[in-house]
């Protein structure tokens, strides 16, 4: 094993990707100034926490049905989901309440209220985080991402196992040998883009790459929003939001869809050009974070024992090893 390259990192110690239509720190894009979440005021959902907060409830409360809620309807309803009474009366708390919680009027609504507004939703355990986030439990500062030597030293002990590690905004900051070459060459020289959903996104190839590519592509934007919700100033974050917003009509529609996802495990299908078609199981691991800072996401990717794609996944791992690719100047 060569060993792991560290993305853009010069001083040893902060990871800072921003490139193509996304700049420094003071969100600047080709179509303007972008001054945080807040200032991405075109996209729904990740502007003023608040208003953030009433779009999830808006989304949420389009997806539930009223007979899922036993309620009875007529057959002429035109409403899509619930209306806001039905579950202003659902979650026991007033309409007027309600209606100020999804304009943004309402602020800090009470444990008991987020409670039962998930309850009524029938919210999962992402989406309960979620709401929380964007009431203002867990909000913080733009952080910043830390790879430690320790985690440097982990992912090159990896040997036959692919492995990245992410921040919250889906760039890729760290890997091994074989986790760049499983995922796309991030060892090519010249490639300052690294970042999962711009990739997913903007590169065509990516649709060849991964078979269930919508599913892909909708976990990156849930991954996103909850982002978006946990870190409102975040300027970076903000610019690529409202980059993949304007140069992406799926970004868009699977945005509007107000999925929210946290890094699991599973099992995905990719297409290597050397490996073919891979079935790969994959594990997530999250690093806490240190005051200032985000926390990371180490992907661990391994082939089930004595399968066809362990055969393809070690032949892979070996020529890597006798034929490492340079590294990125």
């Amino acid at each position: 094993m060569e060993g792991v390259n560290h993305g853009e990192r010069t001083d040893g110690a902060t990871i800072s990707t921003t490139n193509g239509a996304t700049t420094g720190v003071d969100g600047a894009t080709g179509s303007g100034q972008v001054g945080g979440i807040h200032g991405a005021a075109g996209v729904d959902g990740i502007g003023d926490p608040h208003r953030a907060l009433g779009a999830f409830l808006r989304a949420r409360r389009g997806r539930v049905t009223p007979e899922s809620v036993g309620l009875t309807v007529g057959r002429r309803r035109r409403v899509r989901g619930l209306r806001r009474e039905e579950l202003a009366q659902l979650a026991g708390i007033s309409v007027d309440y309600y209606v100020r919680l999804e304009q943004g009027r309402a602020t800090q609504p009470s444990a008991e209220v987020l409670d039962a507004l998930a309850r009524a939703l029938r919210l999962d355990a992402a989406e309960r985080g979620h709401l929380a986030t964007l009431a203002g439990a867990g909000r913080g500062p733009a952080p910043r991402a830390r790879v430690s030597p320790l985690l440097r030293r982990l992912l090159d002990s990896m040997e036959g196992f692919p492995a990245f590690v992410t921040n919250h905004r889906l760039d890729v900051v760290a890997w091994n040998d074989l986790g760049a070459e499983l995922v796309g060459g991030l060892d090519r020289p010249g490639r300052r883009d690294r970042n999962n959903a711009r990739y997913l996104f903007l590169d065509p190839a990516s649709r060849s790459v991964f078979p269930e590519w919508e599913d892909r592509a909708a976990e990156s934007v849930g991954q996103l929003r909850v982002s978006a919700g946990r870190y409102p100033d975040d300027t970076e974050l903000a610019a690529l939001i409202t980059e993949l917003s304007a140069r992406s009509a799926e970004f868009r529609r699977i945005w509007t869809s107000g999925e929210v996802v946290m890094c699991g495990a599973g099992r995905k299908r990719l297409r290597h050009p050397v490996a073919g078609l891979l079935t790969l199981d994959y594990e997530t691991m999250h690093i806490p974070a240190a005051p200032g800072e985000t926390g990371l996401v180490v992907h661990v990717f391994s082939a089930a024992e004595g399968s066809q794609d362990a055969v393809a996944l070690a032949g892979l791992a070996s020529a890597v090893t006798r034929f490492p690719e340079p590294r990125a100047g």
